[in-house]
């Protein structure tokens, strides 16, 4: 099955800093914008941020395998050679983790690598790998 790029459109408060992070610490190419929005290549996603100065993040979690797990959140599903790279690089940027980088479900079926953290604005994102991409839906 091929995979198709998502489209997703976050809101934030402030588009400059949301854009430098972005751009600067997940290593985004920009694409078109106005004053008002901004879209990225998001790991060959598209992701818009709007900025709406009213924005008020969720602030809510749920209980997946003894953590706190933020939502609503979104993020991408990486090799895991690329996250393990992405995880030391963003350890090397200082990230503040919500969850740092960790093995879930170790040793279980759907096994996988997984870290959540924030953007400037409050949107969670979790990136996660799989050793055997197979177990992405695996029951």
């Amino acid at each position: 099955m091929q995979v198709q790029p998502f489209h997703l459109s976050i809101p934030v408060k402030n588009l400059e800093i949301s854009r430098q992070f972005y751009r600067d610490i997940l290593k985004c190419e920009e694409g078109r914008s106005t004053e008002d929005w901004v879209d990225f290549n998001f790991f060959g996603h598209q992701l818009v941020l709007h900025e709406k100065k009213e924005y008020e993040p969720q602030r809510i979690s749920n209980a997946v395998d003894g953590q706190n797990v933020p939502v609503p959140h979104f993020g991408v599903v990486l090799t895991w050679e690329d996250f393990e790279t992405f995880a030391n690089q963003l350890k090397a940027l200082n990230t503040k983790f919500e969850i740092a980088p960790y093995i879930r479900f170790e040793g279980k079926v759907g096994e996988q690598a997984t870290m959540f953290f924030k953007d400037p604005e409050g949107n969670a994102l979790e990136f996660k790998a799989f050793r055997d991409i197979g177990q992405l839906f695996a029951k």
